[in-house]
């Protein structure tokens, strides 16, 4: 837990508290990741991104997951089942919380979620 807690990169808001990981401004609704101290704001050298799937297992590039919630697809009349098996996973900052990217036989490219997908 941080003792004092930065103000508020957009509104200077002094009243921010934490939830989880990230520090949240009640005036204006922005969340944030809290620099480590001494580390510039952004910095990603010193924290690699850490994605996990459905049950908690860290996933890495070139992994192989299963998807385990049956998704709809647009513009397809059969979506992808649950059971899915999707080979050679590569993990991306994609958009809405999109973060692995990957080739699904029948579908072709696509990004998942993490939260759908279980470790191989």
């Amino acid at each position: 837990m941080i003792e004092n807690l930065p103000p508020c990169p957009k509104c200077s808001c002094e009243y921010t508290y934490e939830m989880n990981a990230l520090v949240v401004c009640p005036a204006c609704g922005h969340e944030w990741v809290p620099a480590a101290e001494g580390s510039p704001e952004g910095g990603g050298a010193a924290g690699e991104r850490v994605v996990k799937d459905a049950v908690g297992n860290v996933l890495q590039d070139g992994d192989s997951v299963v998807v385990v919630k049956a998704l709809k697809v647009k513009g397809s009349p059969s979506g992808i089942k649950a059971g899915t098996k999707v080979r050679g996973i590569r993990l991306v900052n994609g958009v809405d919380g999109h973060d692995i990217d990957c080739k699904i036989d029948g579908f072709g490219a696509m990004q998942l979620k993490s939260s759908v997908v279980k470790k191989a």
